[in-house]
């Protein structure tokens, strides 16, 4: 190869390997908006729950008002020995003051028996739902505030009873 076709060869190719990158630079998805518009995503922190500052439940109170809270518990479960087991998440939030009959939990399970990729779990407050999802595909818990369905309750798809 020629001096002369060489400089702008690896011009070229610097070019094109940015171009590349540039298509691949991953840009954050808008957050969903709500009814109401507010709708809030949380992914908890990796630090444990002794370390970060208490929350407080909220009675009566909104879905975004109790979504550190939410998000408080959740964590804590994570951090113990059944972090995806829907019913630790479901009887946690139960202790800390949420209604179980306003809650929703998936299967811990899939349909040939494999532990569960993910669950999610939702506490129905108002017309809004606290919304949280742990396992092994997601990394740390992800908690979140979304609209409520028209059905009554904040999961689609299959979810199991809640009977204990």
């Amino acid at each position: 190869m020629s001096r002369s076709l060489g400089r702008p060869l690896a011009a070229l190719t610097l070019v094109a390997v940015l171009a590349l990158v540039g298509c691949t630079v991953e840009q954050p998805a808008p957050a969903p908006s709500g009814a109401s518009g507010t709708t809030a995503t949380t992914a908890a922190p990796s630090t444990t729950a002794a370390t970060a500052a208490p929350v407080a439940f909220v009675p009566g109170g909104t879905a975004q008002q109790n979504l550190a809270f939410f998000t408080q518990v959740v964590t804590s479960v994570w951090g113990g020995p059944d972090q995806v087991a829907g019913r630790a998440y479901v009887d946690a939030l139960t202790a800390a003051g949420f209604d179980k009959s306003a809650m929703q939990v998936t299967p811990d399970q899939s349909t040939i028996g494999n532990a569960a990729e993910s669950i999610e779990f939702s506490v129905r407050l108002g017309d809004d739902c606290l919304v949280g999802q742990v396992g092994p595909s997601i990394g740390n818990p992800v908690t979140t505030v979304l609209p409520g369905l028209a059905s009554g309750g904040c999961l689609i798809g299959q979810t199991r009873a809640i009977d204990w």
